[in-house]
């Protein structure tokens, strides 16, 4: 029975050691290669079969309005901070006991394209966990600037649109190159629930998101 439980632990260990392997390489690759897929893209393909749109521009294909307005929509401290704004997770947490459930989550630009690029969507202290070592790798081995491009080129704007030239082609039918202030703050305003605000563009929330956005965006700092 020892032996068991001892093949077990190892066998447990190995499979944590080479998620850590693939995760590790993939950073080094992607550091200088596009990202064309994703583990989103993935678990999206794999749950209805239809295309992903996806096309990847640089950093300075998109346009500027949108690097703010991301900025000021998910992570106005990206700059400053080291993968965790501890500030706006402890925030998160009392605005979750206040209401007795889940409506912020404090996670940073950072922390939702380690989950993006690795992980899955659904809520556990083992996704979390993996999250916060991917984030940790992440931002040590890739700059600020390329962490935004890679995210701007990954995160999902409605059902298998990824990344912001998809969504700059499927909402307006232009390039993200393009995109003016209104456009861009739309956009944003679509991360937290895109599928959901694609077919409900007058949603209330959608709409105070957008110009709370479009308040803020000039104050971000970009890398």
């Amino acid at each position: 029975m020892k032996a068991l439980f001892a093949r077990i632990v190892m066998l447990i260990i190995g499979v944590i050691l080479l998620i850590q392997l693939w995760i590790f390489s993939s950073l080094v690759w992607w550091r200088t290669h596009p990202v064309n897929t994703t583990m989103f893209m993935r678990l999206d393909y794999w749950s209805d079969l239809k295309p992903i749109q996806h096309h990847w521009r640089d950093y300075d294909e998109i346009s500027d309005n949108f690097k703010h307005a991301v900025l000021a929509g998910e992570d106005a401290k990206f700059i400053h901070h080291h993968g965790f704004d501890w500030a706006g997770i402890q925030h998160a947490l009392e605005r979750n006991n206040k209401k007795g459930e889940v409506v912020a989550g404090g996670s940073t630009i950072s922390q939702q394209l380690a989950k993006n690029l690795f992980l899955y969507n659904k809520r556990s202290f083992v996704r979390k966990g993996q999250e916060a070592i991917a984030t940790w790798m992440m931002e040590r081995m890739w700059s600020k600037r390329r962490i935004l491009e890679v995210y701007m080129n990954s995160v999902e704007f409605g059902q298998n649109i990824y990344g912001v030239e998809a969504a700059a082609q499927f909402y307006y039918g232009k390039s993200a190159k393009s995109l003016t202030r209104e456009q861009a703050a739309f956009l944003a305003a679509l991360l937290p629930n895109p599928k959901y605000y694609q077919n409900n563009r007058n949603d209330r929330k959608l709409q105070y998101r957008k110009r709370v956005i479009l308040k803020y965006m000039n104050g971000t700092q970009k890398p």
